[in-house]
C-alpha cells in the first residue's frame, strides 16, 4: 500500500509519542497535533534531523536528549505583566472579592518560568493580600520550575515590563520589587516567600484542592478537545464555591462540557466564576 511522505511522518510521530510515554511516563498524544507537529518540526531542524523517527533511540537512552525535547515542548512566551488588561481587571474585578476572605488559595497552572506568578504576587503585595495569600505555581517542565524557582532574569526588557506594569494599575515601580546586577534582575523575597514552585502534569496527575483562583493562560490551546475537557474538570473539582478560573486571551470555556457552570467575569480577559 502506498503512503505519502506526511502519512508516514504521521505514523513515525505516533511511534515516538508511544516512546515518550513508555519510556518517560510523559504522554504528549492529546497535544493539538499541528502545534506538536510544529514543535517537533524545530526540535529536527535543531538537531540537524529530517524524520521524526531518528529522535526516537537519543530519547529513549539520553535523558539530557528528552529534556531538551521537553523544553521543546513546553516552550511559552512569556513576561512580567504581560497582557496587562488582564491584570488590571484581576485587580479591579476579582481582588475586591478577596478583601473579604481571611486566606487566599491560587493555583497558577503551566507557570513556566515564573514570570506571571511573581506578576500576580506584586498585585497582591500592593493590594495588601499577599501575606495572606498562598500561590502554588505548576509546570511539568522541571528546567522551567529551576528558573521559577530561583527568579533571575535578563534585565533587557526591564523598560518594556515597566510600561507593562504601569498600564496593569501598578502604583510604584516595578524596579522596587527586583534587584537588578550583571544584565540581570532578581525578584525580591518579600515577593517569592509566598510562592511555592513544583511539579504537576496535566495530563495525569490529580486535584489542587480548595482553590479561590485559578490561572491556566495560554496552555490549553495545545491541548485537542479532549484533554482540555479533562484540564477544564480538573480546574473545577480544585476550586472552591465561588472561585474564580482564567484563561488565556484565545481560550474560552464556551462550546466545553463546563460551560453552564461558570459565568463570565470579563469575556475578554477570559476571567470567569464557579457558579455552583
Amino acid at each position: 500500500m502506498k503512503m505519502n511522505p506526511s502519512e508516514i511522518a504521521k505514523i513515525e510521530t505516533d511511534v515516538l509519542l508511544d516512546a515518550i510515554q513508555r519510556r518517560w511516563d510523559y504522554d504528549f498524544h492529546q497535544y493539538a497535533r499541528a502545534s506538536l507537529n510544529r514543535r517537533i518540526a524545530s526540535v529536527l531542524n535543531k538537531e540537524g534531523l529530517e524524520m521524526p523517527y531518528q529522535l526516537i533511540p537519543r530519547i529513549l537512552y539520553d535523558e539530557d536528549s528528552f529534556e531538551s525535547f521537553l523544553t521543546a515542548m513546553s516552550v511559552s512566551v512569556t513576561e512580567l505583566f504581560r497582557d496587562p488588561s488582564f491584570f488590571l481587571t484581576l485587580k479591579e474585578k476579582v481582588v475586591p472579592v478577596f478583601e473579604t476572605y481571611p486566606f487566599i488559595k491560587i493555583w497558577h497552572a503551566g507557570c513556566a518560568s515564573g514570570e506571571e506568578a511573581y506578576s500576580l504576587a506584586i498585585l497582591l503585595h500592593e493590594q495588601g493580600l499577599l501575606e495572606k495569600a498562598k500561590i502554588y505555581a505548576t509546570d511539568y517542565n522541571k528546567h522551567s520550575l529551576d528558573i521559577a524557582q530561583q527568579g533571575i532574569y535578563s534585565a533587557q526588557d526591564i523598560e518594556q515590563s515597566e510600561s507593562a506594569y504601569v498600564e496593569a494599575g501598578g502604583i510604584h515601580s516595578l524596579r522596587s520589587y527586583v534587584v537588578e546586577q550583571y544584565g540581570h534582575l532578581k525578584v525580591a523575597d518579600k515577593i517569592k516567600n509566598n510562592i511555592t514552585f513544583s511539579y504537576h502534569n496535566l495530563v495525569k496527575d490529580g486535584v489542587f484542592g480548595e482553590m479561590n483562583l485559578i490561572i491556566c493562560r495560554n496552555v490549553l490551546i495545545y491541548f485537542d478537545k479532549s484533554l482540555q475537557n479533562h484540564t477544564l474538570k480538573l480546574f473545577s473539582d480544585s476550586l472552591v464555591r465561588k472561585g474564580f478560573l482564567c484563561l488565556g486571551l484565545q481560550e474560552s470555556l464556551d462550546f466545553s462540557d463546563l460551560a453552564n457552570e461558570f459565568n463570565s467575569v470579563s469575556d475578554y480577559n477570559r476571567i470567569y466564576r464557579r457558579n455552583l
